[in-house]
């Protein structure tokens, strides 16, 4: 296929890779890492197979999560990885409930969910300089994979001015702005997007907010406070903070307010398919500058190669033996070795001291009816997780 497989990769214990489906191959192997030895789950992705396929694994809405393997099981993927960095305490906010939504943009079947969250509100690992919580993976309409950053452009058009949106189903808004909550996020309370600012994740929560709601383009509520619940089709909830909060007290029941929203990519011309955030720790062949070379865990990540036409997706093992895991510098070198010109570090966990972890592959083999998590997920259960990366097979 162009480039080296995962067999090549030097190390110990590693099989060859078996297809699992059309354009699919799984296998594992291990690797001589700085902290001990790692073990490596891969699925090896063919996009030029025109039976194969990759989209979002997501539970149905933004707020809310469920294991990979359920979520790959009710979608009928073959195979997928675990996704996006999330919201998964609010230690510092007390009586404010997590949401469990992700960090970053999230396009599913060419459908945008969801924006990115400010920088200083992002949950994870330091990323690399110059680096925002904007960086998406994604494959685009033309069935190429890319690197990317996803910017949310958005309007709010009032009878008396005309507002920037500034988010779309996110945890967290910037300071001063209004963002949109449509039915794409959930039942859970949005009072955490209020919370934090754009620098500072664990900053108090804003004591000037205002949330209004809207039913087919016009006014029905209008309260101070952030509400929960499910959101209805053809409605939509603005929730502003600050000089946010004063420009929604403006309005009154009843007038006519129109929200539109994408999400803009700065590179690729080529509309995404199907994206999600992470971070990137290889573009053209090279590690990223200032990857941590230290800090070593049970990680998951992708690799883009074949010019965009190949996707691996990479979890390491978090069974007792191999938990020591991989820096983020090794798992670029280890992208790299795979063949992958470009890479991308999704959630991952794995510490002895977690309960789960959130790193967890999973393939279902020729002729089963479910997936099978591959992996060893640390303290021998997965963890829920608001999205992922499925692979889904035509035969």
């Amino acid at each position: 296929m162009g480039a080296a497989p995962a067999g090549a990769v030097q190390g110990t214990g590693r099989t060859a890779l078996t297809e699992i489906a059309p354009g699919v191959e799984y296998g594992y192997f291990d690797i001589p890492a700085s902290h001990g030895t790692a073990r490596a789950h891969v699925l090896d992705v063919d996009l030029r197979d025109p039976r194969t396929g990759v989209d979002l694994l997501h539970p149905g809405k933004v707020a809310a999560r469920a294991p990979v393997s359920a979520l790959a099981d009710s979608v009928g993927a073959v195979g997928g990885i675990n996704g996006d960095f999330f919201n998964i305490t609010e230690t510092q906010h007390p009586g404010v409930e997590a949401t469990g939504a992700a960090v970053g943009p999230a396009i599913a079947s060419g459908r945008t969910l969801k924006g990115a969250v400010p920088d200083g509100q992002r949950f994870g690992p330091a990323m690399p300089p110059g680096v925002t919580t904007k960086a998406v993976l994604g494959v685009g309409y033309d069935r190429r994979a890319r690197l990317d950053d996803l910017a949310l452009d958005g309007r709010i058009r009032t009878p008396e001015s005309r507002l920037p949106l500034g988010g779309l189903n996110q945890y967290a808004l910037p300071v001063g702005s209004v963002g949109a909550f449509t039915e794409d996020w959930g039942a859970v309370s949005r009072v955490r997007a209020t919370c934090g600012t754009d620098t500072s994740r664990g900053a108090p929560c804003s004591a000037d907010t205002h949330e209004v709601t809207l039913r087919h383009g016009r006014v029905v509520s209008s309260v101070n406070t952030p509400g929960s619940g499910p959101i209805a089709r053809g409605t939509t909830v603005l929730v502003g903070r600050e000089a946010g909060a004063q420009e929604l007290r403006k309005l009154s029941v009843g007038d006519r307010v129109q929200v539109t929203h994408r999400l803009v990519a700065a590179r690729s011309h080529v509309p995404f398919r199907f994206a999600l955030g992470g971070c990137p720790v290889l573009r053209d062949g090279v590690p990223l500058p200032g990857l941590d070379p230290t800090t070593s865990a049970v990680r998951t990540a992708a690799g883009i190669a074949d010019d965009g036409r190949r996707l691996l997706l990479l979890s390491l093992d978090g069974s007792p033996e191999f938990r020591a895991g991989l820096t983020i510098a090794e798992v670029a070198d280890t992208l790299r070795l795979l063949g992958a010109r470009d890479g991308f570090s999704l959630d991952g966990g794995g510490s002895s001291t977690l309960v789960s972890a959130t790193s967890t592959l999973v393939a279902r083999s020729p002729g089963a009816d479910a997936v099978t998590v591959r992996n060893n997920p640390s303290g021998g259960a997965e963890r829920p997780v608001p999205n992922g990366i499925g692979v889904f097979s035509r035969t």
